[in-house]
């Protein structure tokens, strides 16, 4: 009976081991998005959604309303300066593009 429980010990303890980088990763998931590369304004899907770094250079645009900017759009993540639409970049948060949308 003891060597059973020893048994069950060891492989629990063993699996708890093979899951630790996991839960690092998890758990450090906002550090490594902290270092995401500025969107460039000349990239392809950056150029689609007609994004600007700053706001008012769409004014010009039909969809552009005065106030409207990155860091209040509900696509965009603070913590991170990412944008839901661009998830491998981050953006400038008085940037705006055609797809602004209140956040909630």
């Amino acid at each position: 009976m003891a060597d059973h429980s020893r048994r069950d010990f060891m492989r629990n303890s063993l699996l708890g081991l093979a899951a630790l980088p996991l839960g690092a990763g998890i758990l450090s998931k906002s550090a490594f998005a902290q270092d995401l590369p500025r969107l460039d304004p000349s990239a392809d899907q950056a150029q689609a959604l007609n994004y600007v770094e700053t706001a008012s250079d769409a004014s010009d645009h039909p969809a552009y309303e005065e106030g409207q900017r990155c860091d209040n759009c509900m696509f965009y993540q603070a913590d991170s300066e990412g944008c839901q639409l661009f998830p491998q970049n981050s953006v400038e948060p008085g940037g705006w593009c055609q797809s602004w949308s209140a956040q909630a």
